[in-house]
């Protein structure tokens, strides 16, 4: 699989990663044997890019991807987790004190002395300008305990304040065919500076894979039933925000637009790879045919102009007045 340089970190890593979320929590169960089986066929078909973090399951999702790297220690993984959304979300808290104390319990359930790569895990807006949070982060990578950090971010503007500043190797942002703001800015600020994007919530909830109809029903323990109106956490980060029914009707027109032989999954992944300035796209994935599925994506031939003409004026019409001024 294709693998470009991630932003500072200076590691190469494949252009589909993987999301792990969904071994944590917050989609349905997932086994634990199911989930390692998803850990071992994203590597099989060329991942070499894992994101978790903390709070995905209360840690069951860096204890799997720790115990998956002990049995594969020669996988070639690099991995990142994120850090700050276990406690109430207080500027104040962004401290090194809980730096550290959040940065050992995430070595121990990875199993690592230093972490590949650590994010700030969509803090409060007004931590982006808080010299001292940058300052405490600097200090983690100085004692080793983290090689690199960056950010995951709920808005373009927080996106644009944290890519100006030196240290920050990457920035994790909703980018989807459902979710086209950061195209104008943040990707090409991110491009100047060197920094790199993992592009997030890629299949939109999973609106974009096509398998949904307004009849779908999801369990009590899937983010996408509890928090359709933002309850339990930022509502950009279900469905990217976009009302379902109308994600639904947007997405048969998506899926009408797929070259043959391709799935909207798929399409919808080429199209986010194909974005300049992107790093990685991390779909996730509940077993191992939609890892392979999803890694697959990777080797689709690029969109042609049409088709990325088209998934733009879709974007205009469906999309685009729920979404592009709230991110």
């Amino acid at each position: 699989m294709e693998q470009r340089v991630l932003g500072r970190t200076g590691r190469e890593v494949s252009v589909v990663g993987l999301g792990t979320w969904q071994l944590g929590a917050d989609w349905g169960s997932v086994d634990e044997n199911d989930a390692l089986a998803v850990l071992e066929a994203s590597v099989e078909a060329g991942v070499t890019f894992f994101d978790t973090a903390d709070v995905y399951g209360d840690g069951r999702s860096e204890q799997l991807i720790g115990r998956f790297l002990r049995e594969r220690p020669d996988a070639g993984v690099v991995v990142a987790t994120k850090m700050g959304r276990r406690e109430p979300q207080e500027v104040q808290r962004y401290n090194l004190d809980n730096f550290r104390r959040w940065n050992d319990r995430s070595r121990a359930n990875l199993g690592v002395d230093t972490l590949d790569l650590v994010q700030l895990h969509c803090p409060p807006t007004a931590a982006y300008a808080t010299d001292s949070v940058f300052d405490a982060l600097d200090t983690l990578v100085e004692e080793g305990r983290i090689a690199s950090y960056g950010v995951s971010v709920e808005t373009v503007d927080e996106a644009l304040t944290a890519i100006a500043r030196e240290h920050v190797a990457s920035v994790q942002i909703i980018l989807n065919a459902f979710r086209l703001k950061p195209l104008e800015r943040v990707l090409p600020a991110a491009a100047a500076a060197g920094v790199g994007i993992i592009a997030r919530v890629p299949l939109a909830s999973g609106l974009l894979s096509g398998r949904y109809t307004h009849e779908s029903v999801f369990s009590a323990d899937d983010h996408r039933n509890y928090n359709r109106r933002g309850e339990a956490f930022d509502v950009g980060e279900t469905f990217s925000g976009v009302d379902y029914d109308t994600g639904v009707e947007a997405a048969r027109e998506f899926a009408a637009l797929v070259p043959a032989g391709v799935t909207p999954a798929q399409a919808a992944l080429r199209w986010i790879v194909q974005q300049p300035g992107v790093s990685t796209v991390i779909p996730g994935a509940r077993n191992v045919e939609q890892a392979r599925a999803n890694s697959a994506a990777a080797d689709v031939p690029e969109l042609d102009a049409d088709t990325l003409k088209a998934i733009a004026d879709l974007y205009d019409r469906r999309i685009r007045p729920q979404v592009h001024d709230r991110w």
